[in-house]
């Protein structure tokens, strides 16, 4: 797999720490076999204050917002960006008659399908894999594939932002909401511009650049990005907030008004009213 694909198996081995622990906050049986040999090493190598208990914690955020859409939001069909190791179809507790749609490279997706051969299907789900590269077009993959432009979508893009340059996040996210039916949902996560310049961090960030992964994108302001691109922020918190601790959390939060302090951010979004294949915003804000 190409290098920016095995941070993917970093992430796996982190969820396969969490459910050993007598006290997990959830329980991915299939984390260990996805993050393989390459997740635990990349998991000490890339190791920091803070990076297993976030990865639980944001894992465990997602896994509530993605039951609580599909269940309280009627969605039936969830769209994985750049999916990775995820292994949500197998895991959550889907209603009848969702479909997953995995976006990723091909050669990651391959490398998963070898992994998971033998896990038997879950009844009453759909999942379609999408091989594609994000920095071209993607969306005719993804119709082609079955997804419906007509009904609304739940997206999730968890750990990926930051790995973008910003015209390529501000493109991402802006192209999720003008492909967006109506009551289409956006979740994920992005960090802080303060996180990629902390000196602290700066064998953390060394050691992915140098294995060809670097961070390349923060900011101080997530809901202005959100809505700047057509979502409207139902919640952005913290690790550590309340609705995003889970009891993992060991450092206190400093408020948002406090400058330059490295933060992590985990949103959900409704599409915004006026946004809709193009459709000029009557909101108040301006989009860019």
């Amino acid at each position: 797999m190409e290098a920016v694909s095995r941070t993917a198996q970093w992430t796996a081995a982190a969820r396969a720490l969490e459910s050993e622990r007598p006290d997990r906050l959830f329980n991915d049986s299939y984390a260990r076999t996805v993050a393989a040999d390459i997740g635990f090493e990349l998991l000490e190598r890339y190791a920091g204050a803070g990076t297993v208990p976030f990865l639980a914690i944001r894992t465990q955020y997602l896994d509530r917002a993605i039951t609580r859409t599909v269940a309280e939001g009627g969605i039936r069909q969830v769209v994985f960006i750049a999916a990775g190791m995820d292994t949500r179809f197998y895991r959550l507790p889907w209603p009848d008659g969702v479909t997953v749609y995995e976006l990723d490279r091909p050669a990651l997706l391959d490398a998963k399908a070898r992994m998971l051969a033998d896990e038997p299907q879950p009844a009453g789900r759909t999942r379609h894999p999408v091989a594609v590269d994000l920095t071209e077009e993607w969306t005719g993959a993804l119709k082609e594939a079955g997804w419906q432009s007509e009904r609304p979508t739940l997206w999730v893009v968890e750990g990926l932002l930051f790995f973008l340059p910003e015209d390529a996040v501000r493109t991402l996210l802006a192209t999720l909401a003008d492909v967006s039916a109506p009551d289409s949902v956006l979740a994920g996560d992005v960090i802080s511009r303060a996180a990629l310049e902390n000196p602290l961090s700066r064998p953390f960030l060394k050691a992915l650049a140098d294995d060809g992964n670097p961070w390349l994108f923060g900011t101080e302001e997530p809901e202005q990005l959100l809505l700047d691109s057509g979502w409207s922020p139902r919640e952005v918190k913290q690790p550590g907030d309340e609705g995003a601790d889970f009891g993992r959390w060991p450092y206190t939060v400093p408020p948002r008004s406090v400058p330059r302090v490295p933060r992590s951010f985990l949103f959900t979004c409704d599409l915004r009213s006026a946004t809709r294949r193009g459709t000029q915003h009557t909101d108040e804000e301006p989009r860019s």
